[in-house]
């Protein structure tokens, strides 16, 4: 008992050191935009050439966030890997969870971003097409990352292969269908997450500007 309990937890060791890599590496990746969302949308900078470089780099990492959700499938494996009902329980699903999480939060939060700075310029009723325009692009992004393995930095490496393979690739049916599905979740999940959010922090009465009001259907 004692010696396959040993094995069991040095295989959990493996797994979890394993995880930890991509998943760490993948929050960073799903972090930079958030990051930039509030340099670029919570601080009053003039739109200079700067602000426009750093509006570019926000939408190519932008899917990095919500991409994490298709980390689930590296779960699959996982289960099979270890077959223990306790530590997949208790240890494994909660570890995903958070961290799946914790990247589509940050996916809300720099949409909830820009959408306080449109309300700010004056742009109040773009707010909810600018969602779904984002909504849409992140979900070909995925698509891309997921299937064609791009990365973000690929837009300046090697553009002409994004452009070219990657618009190729998208315009079959199988792939069309996987981004609407992918547009659709995102969608409903955004939807959820944007209130539960804005509702926390309405509660907490933080002292932030937010956008809430003006996107009911958002």
């Amino acid at each position: 008992m004692k010696t396959e309990l040993v094995e069991l937890l040095i295989k959990l060791a493996q797994v979890l050191q394993i995880n930890m890599r991509w998943m760490t590496w993948n929050l960073f990746l799903a972090f930079i935009p958030l990051a930039l969302s509030i340099w670029l949308f919570r601080r009053n900078r003039g739109r200079t050439w700067v602000w426009w470089l750093g509006f570019l780099v926000f939408y190519a990492f932008l899917p990095n966030a919500p991409y994490l959700l298709t980390d689930v499938i590296h779960l699959i494996h996982d289960i099979r890997t270890i077959q223990s009902v306790w530590m997949i329980t208790l240890v494994l699903i909660p570890l995903y969870i958070l961290v799946i999480f914790a990247g589509f939060e940050a996916y809300v939060v720099s949409l909830i971003n820009l959408g306080y700075y449109l309300h700010r310029v004056g742009k109040r009723q773009w707010i909810l097409w600018v969602e779904l325009i984002t909504h849409a692009l992140s979900a070909v992004g995925i698509y891309w990352g997921r299937f064609l393995r791009f990365n973000s930095w690929d837009f300046i490496t090697q553009p002409d292969a994004v452009l070219t393979i990657g618009v190729e690739e998208i315009v079959g049916k199988q792939p069309l269908v996987i981004i609407a599905v992918t547009f659709v979740i995102l969608i409903g999940l955004y939807a959820i997450m944007k209130r539960v959010t804005l509702g926390w922090v309405q509660q907490r009465n933080i002292n932030i500007p937010m956008n809430s009001q003006s996107t009911k259907n958002g």
